[in-house]
């Protein structure tokens, strides 16, 4: 494994990149609504980042056909846009990430189109704040999967299944660089997390 320590130069450039795709997303949280496709969020999204002067990192990202991944209610994360219209009622997950002078962001947010039950809006609310508990852990001298543990010890106790295909992940002038970042209890410690190390965490 090998995680690559970033400059406070190139910490810069990445905070930068990740304040674009924020700005992205709020924009797309505040068009999302009953009777668009998911096509017609992608067209948003992809405008929006290139209105930037980004490159959505999405696209074509091994085959990947789209620029946003947006997935709907029982989709797990990789939706591909299409034909499918938004309802009231709906969840829309939106994963996204573009390229700023080289250097990659990545971030999902998960919208409620109108009303949602209680039970749907619990599940979202334990999904943000796991991410916030997984944060929590990120700080130099701890280990890497005390980040996975504090994630599966809050979503445990309300009795949620973890999805174990998919992690956080490593970022920098690629998408995915290493190390693998497992939302679920991990029995090794894993690598010491130092000063430099940029980890997009993603319960």
């Amino acid at each position: 494994m090998a995680i690559t320590i970033k400059s406070e130069r190139e910490i810069q450039l990445m905070r930068e990149s990740c304040k674009i795709l924020a700005k992205v997303h709020d924009e797309l949280g505040k068009q999302i609504r009953p009777g668009m496709t998911t096509m017609d969020i992608n067209k948003i999204g992809d405008d929006l980042i290139r209105s930037f002067g980004c490159v959505p990192n999405f696209l074509d990202y091994n085959g990947y056909p789209a620029s946003i991944c947006v997935s709907v209610n029982e989709e797990v994360v990789h939706g591909i846009p299409g034909k499918r219209v938004i309802k009231e009622g709906d969840i829309v997950s939106l994963d996204a990430g573009l390229i700023y002078k080289g250097y990659h962001s990545d971030a999902a947010r998960t919208h409620a189109v109108g009303q949602v039950s209680k039970e749907v809006q619990q599940l979202m609310d334990v999904t943000k704040q796991a991410f916030f508990e997984g944060i929590k852990m990120a700080k130099a001298g701890n280990h890497l999967f005390d980040i996975s543990n504090a994630i599966d010890d809050y979503v445990s106790q309300y009795g949620y299944g973890i999805v174990r295909e998919l992690v956080g992940h490593g970022i920098g002038t690629h998408l995915h660089e290493d190390p693998q970042i497992p939302n679920f209890a991990q029995p090794r410690k894993g690598p010491k997390l130092v000063p430099g190390m940029t980890l997009a965490i993603e319960p």
